[in-house]
């Protein structure tokens, strides 16, 4: 049997337990094809096959790598690029997976997204639409030219795309649901003129009151992060990055042996799991560096396995090559390597 603590840290584990019961709880909600989930969040084919078992069997994607590994390990019956391409020989790669058989579905927001989709022989598009995130999608007002000259480049256009991005985060839950209501009425409006059957968006923050897309783009449900955490959804967190206690300074602080190469700090400071070293739950992250995180308020000795949980599950585990599914991810180095899963969907 081999434990966390036999393996060498800083090392993520995932909580089997946290991963099933967060499965469940959205699949409940969005069965089938009202989900498609977000590989971009986890990065790993054995966790999408896992949820493939569940009954979503399409799969939205954020890079042409992911896409290729996705058909690959043999899930590509609906893979939609959630992304703008216009690199000609990366949509040449699209272009590949459509003629082995896969089905690939791109994002378009332009005439030069729509020229290079058809160029490559990618068949089927999304008119991704600006709903409110600066990022990308076109003006509401143009999804219909743009399907217009997707039809007339002889692309099949599926249907529209909206990101409210901007949303996913919104600790107010009244004020998430009502500011995601209008955000979706841009998409609705523009679907009416686009047509087709697919109105595809959302995320794990907006789960419960996007009433408006056929399909929601959620991925880090399935083990939830610090950020997502504060919401009160009905997900609990299952990723630890495992550590090691490498320094101690008695009575004021330690040195973990992860830190920023091992987290993503985008949404801050990763937190202690619950560690019966703390004295009444005041242990604390003071800072990140390069190879270390320094905590305090804990009894910590050199050698000592301590768990961080980040704030953002998504690029901390593109950080890393294998994620390791444990029984009990609270139990620290003591909790039981039931699989370890390559997070081989990393790359562009």
């Amino acid at each position: 049997m081999t434990r966390a603590g036999d393996l060498t840290t800083p090392v993520l584990l995932a909580d089997v337990g946290v991963l099933d019961a967060n499965v469940a709880t959205m699949s409940a909600a969005r069965p089938g094809p009202a989900l498609r989930p977000h590989v971009k969040a986890f990065k790993c084919t054995a966790l999408a096959a896992r949820l493939a078992e569940a009954g979503h069997t399409g799969f939205c994607c954020a890079t042409v790598r992911e896409m290729e590994g996705m058909a690959a390990a043999g899930l590509g019956a609906d893979l939609l690029l959630a992304n703008e391409i216009v690199d000609p020989r990366a949509a040449g790669r699209l272009g590949a997976l459509v003629a082995a058989g896969a089905r690939v579905t791109v994002a378009v927001d332009s005439s030069e997204t729509i020229a290079v989709a058809a160029a490559a022989g990618i068949g089927e598009v999304l008119v991704d639409v600006d709903v409110g995130m600066p990022r990308c999608g076109c003006d509401p007002a143009d999804a219909g030219r743009l399907a217009d000259e997707a039809r007339s480049a002889g692309l099949t256009v599926r249907g529209v795309m909206g990101y409210e991005g901007h949303l996913q985060h919104v600790a107010d839950a009244d004020e998430r649901r009502s500011r995601t209501a209008r955000s979706m009425a841009v998409l609705a409006d523009a679907h009416a003129v686009v047509g087709g059957d697919v109105v595809s968006g959302g995320g794990t923050g907006t789960w419960d009151c996007n009433d408006v897309v056929t399909e929601l783009q959620a991925g880090s449900f399935v083990l939830m992060d610090g950020d997502y955490a504060r919401l009160g959804l009905p997900f609990a967190e299952g990723l630890v990055l495992l550590t090691t206690a490498v320094s101690v300074r008695p009575g004021r602080h330690a040195a973990l042996d992860g830190g920023l190469k091992a987290l993503a700090m985008d949404s801050g400071d990763p937190r202690l799991v619950d560690d019966p070293s703390l004295a009444a739950g005041v242990g604390e992250v003071l800072f990140c560096s390069d190879e270390h995180t320094t905590v305090a308020g804990g009894s910590w000795s050199v050698g000592d396995r301590v768990g961080l949980r980040p704030a953002h599950i998504d690029p901390t585990i593109a950080k890393h090559e294998v994620l390791h599914l444990v029984d009990d991810v609270r139990a620290g180095g003591d909790a039981e390597v039931l699989e370890s899963w390559p997070v081989d969907l990393r790359g562009w």
